[in-house]
C-alpha cells in the first residue's frame, strides 16, 4: 500500500482508525515516520485552517505494531489569534503508542528576518551510494523511500564519523509533496549512530522534534531533498543528533533532533 492510500484511508475513517500492512515496518514497529505523519494528519484536521506546522514533537512511547487497528485522535489544547496547539495520540489496545505535540501558526508582520545557514556541499544523487531495498535486511518500509549516501558511512560499517546522510525521496510518487510526505522523509534514515557499530543491533527513536520553515519551499515529490544528521553526543546507549534538510537548490526545509536508544 502506498503513502497517499495510507493517509487518504486513515482520513476518510469515521473512526480515526487505521491498520498500517507490514510492508511500512521498521523491525517490530511500525515506521517511525508514518506514524509521525499519522499523527500530523490528525491535528492537521482539527486545527484552524490557513495556520501551518510550525513544530512537532513526538514521544515513542511504544512499538506501534503493523497488523493490528490503531486509533489516531487528536486535541485542540487552545486556538489563539495566530498559534494553534494541539495533542495527538496513537493507541492500540494494550495502551498508547505514540504522543505529540504540534504548534500551527499563521505569519505575521515583522523587522525580524536572519537567513538560513548556507547548504554543505554534497556529490550528485547519481554519483552516490544507493541504499538498496532488500527484504529481511533493510527495513521494510525502504521499498518505497529512496536514499542515496552522500555523508557518511552505512549503518554498520564501522565508521565512527559524527555525520551521517545523503539524498532521499518517495520512490514512483508524483505531484506535490505535503506536509505529511515531509514528515515522513525527515525519519526515514537510520539513526547516524549505527555507523559507528561493526554489526547490526536493534536501535529506536525515543523522542523526535522537528520544525518545518515557513514558507515552504516549493519542491515536488520527484526533486531531491538533502539530509545530514550530526552526533552531538552518545553514551550509556542513548544518543542525541540534529539534522537538517534543504532542497536541491539550497533551500532550507526542516530542522530535526532525536534522542536515539541503541543496544550495541
Amino acid at each position: 500500500m502506498q503513502f497517499d492510500e495510507l493517509i487518504q484511508g486513515f482520513k476518510a475513517h469515521p473512526d480515526n482508525e487505521v491498520t498500517v500492512p507490514a510492508e511500512w515496518g521498521q523491525g517490530r514497529a511500525t515506521f517511525g515516520g508514518l506514524v509521525g505523519a499519522l499523527l500530523y494528519q490528525a491535528m492537521e484536521a482539527r486545527c484552524e485552517p490557513g495556520r501551518p506546522l510550525r513544530a512537532m514533537a513526538i514521544s515513542f512511547v511504544g512499538p506501534l505494531t503493523p497488523g493490528e487497528p490503531a486509533q489516531v485522535n487528536a486535541e485542540v489544547l487552545r486556538q489563539g489569534k495566530a498559534v494553534s496547539q494541539m495533542e495527538a495520540r496513537a493507541v492500540q489496545q494494550d495502551g498508547v503508542k505514540a504522543l505529540a505535540i504540534g504548534s500551527f501558526g499563521a505569519g505575521r508582520e515583522s523587522k525580524v528576518r536572519v537567513e538560513p545557514e548556507p547548504a554543505p556541499e554534497a556529490p550528485a544523487p547519481d554519483a552516490c551510494q544507493k541504499l538498496p531495498y532488500i527484504a529481511g535486511v533493510t527495513p521494510e518500509f525502504t521499498r518505497f523511500i529512496e536514499m542515496r549516501w552522500a555523508f557518511g558511512g552505512l549503518p554498520y560499517s564501522n565508521r565512527p564519523e559524527r555525520q551521517m546522510g545523503g539524498w532521499m525521496r518517495f520512490r514512483d510518487l508524483t505531484g506535490p509533496v505535503s506536509p505529511a510526505h515531509l514528515v515522513a522523509l525527515i525519519d526515514a534514515w537510520p539513526p547516524a549512530l549505527l555507523p559507528h557499530l561493526k554489526s547490526p543491533a536493534p536501535a529506536s527513536s525515543l523522542s523526535w522534534t522537528f520544525e518545518l520553515m515557513q514558507p515552504q519551499p516549493v519542491f515536488e515529490a520527484e526533486d531531491w531533498l538533502l539530509y545530514r544528521a550530526t552526533i552531538d553526543q552518545a553514551a550509556d546507549g542513548y544518543g542525541q543528533t540534529s539534522a537538517a534538510i534543504w532542497t536541491a537548490q539550497g533551500e532550507l526545509v526542516a530542522l530535526s533532533r532525536q534522542t536515539v536508544t541503541v543496544f550495541g
